[in-house]
């Protein structure tokens, strides 16, 4: 509506004091500096926690967990889709129902995958057996993962991205990887001094196939149709701990021209990555950060990065909980994701972990670490308190 010099002249006199009071207003808040971007800004990109395996605790300790999370302030979670799968789905009913949005991660070390001639690659021990990649059959995940998704639907749960597979360039993961019966020989640093190459490019195909599944099962749905897909997060073992372990690993960036090749572009928003940069200084910190997630681009580049898992250990585990040089470390963390999400080359950070792992966990002594509210703030946490 257009507003005139005689619409005033109508006006009673506490109409016009109410105008002009207005007026006066709108002049003061013109003059009002505006705040430099990313000051106090929530960043580009998502923030979150990592609960995972909840399927694995009572209905009570998943409303009693997800609540805590809720109430902290977190917006944003990262659930896993595991067996029993029902129970996974009521933690998912939980945390939608609590506002949370959820990133869900496929575990697709899940048996129901897989068929019941496939044996699991042994780990001597040292590590889980798992099941290969290359083993993997896409007729048994369509149909297993069609069902749960179809129940997530009709529950009216709704589904911020999906992440199918963990850490898949790595032998803990990925049974197309070997263990070593005895460690302590040189690792491969390539995928041409694999053990089984040929296997693992076929479990490689199989992955491309799963996504491309998840892709049209997502379609498929009401709520969760416009879900973001995310490729598994990738580990950041480096070569001396591979050789340590005796386990085979491939670099992401190299992983990642593999399934690139396969025509991955195509199918996700994302490359999922995890980073684990251990106690250092801001500087060597910043540079972890920038070498790992080299390979992350804006979109019409490439694809940006997720990290579904991140984390800064704190082996003080006594109450109440001294965090403070953890605190500065996830600061400078943040500071590294911010520059790379307003570059458009990173989207999501998810720390890991809430509530299981001891010298990771942020929920300490009965409340949010002062850490975790550095890792989970929605603003850059760039500036140390």
């Amino acid at each position: 509506m257009l507003w005139g010099r005689s619409d005033f002249e109508r006006m009673r006199a506490p109409a016009k004091t109410r105008v002009l009071l207005a007026c006066a207003l709108a002049v003061v808040w013109a003059f009002i500096p505006v705040p430099p971007a990313g000051a106090d800004e929530p960043l580009p990109g998502r923030i979150g926690i990592n609960r995972v395996n909840l399927a694995w605790v009572s209905r009570a300790d998943q409303e009693r967990v997800l609540k805590e999370i809720a109430a902290s302030g977190i917006t944003h979670i990262r659930l896993s889709l595991s067996r029993p799968v029902d129970k996974s789905i009521d933690a998912l009913e939980i945390a939608d129902r609590l506002g949370l949005k959820i990133l869900l991660e496929i575990q697709l070390g899940n048996k129901d995958y897989y068929s019941s001639q496939a044996r699991p690659r042994t780990g001597f021990g040292r590590i889980w057996d798992v099941q290969r990649l290359s083993d993997l059959d896409l007729d048994l995940y369509r149909a297993q993962l069609r069902s749960a998704l179809r129940r997530i639907d009709e529950m009216g749960i709704r589904i911020d991205g999906v992440e199918p597979g963990n850490e898949i360039n790595y032998s803990a993961y990925n049974g197309d990887l070997a263990v070593y019966e005895k460690p302590g020989r040189q690792t491969p640093r390539n995928v041409s001094e694999l053990a089984n190459r040929s296997a693992f490019e076929r479990g490689l195909d199989a992955y491309v196939g799963a996504l491309r599944i998840t892709r049209e099962e997502l379609r498929a749905t009401v709520y969760s149709r416009d879900a973001l897909l995310i490729s598994a997060g990738l580990s950041d073992v480096g070569t001396g701990e591979a050789d340590r372990r005796g386990m085979e690993r491939l670099e992401p960036g190299e992983f990642i021209s593999l399934l690139r090749k396969r025509g991955i572009d195509a199918l996700v928003d994302g490359y999922g990555i995890h980073l684990y940069p251990g106690r250092k200084n801001d500087a060597a910190l910043a540079r972890y950060v920038t070498r790992l997630l080299d390979f992350c681009r804006p979109e019409g580049e490439g694809k940006p990065c997720w990290v579904s898992e991140w984390g800064i250990a704190n082996t003080e585990l006594s109450c109440p909980v001294d965090d403070r040089e953890r605190e500065v470390a996830v600061r400078a963390v943040r500071r590294s994701f911010a520059e790379l999400m307003e570059k458009g080359r990173l989207k999501a950070a998810f720390y890991y972990d809430w509530d299981t792992q001891p010298v990771y966990s942020v929920w300490r002594c009965g409340a949010l670490s002062p850490a975790g509210v550095a890792a989970t703030e929605a603003n850059s946490g760039g500036v140390a308190r």
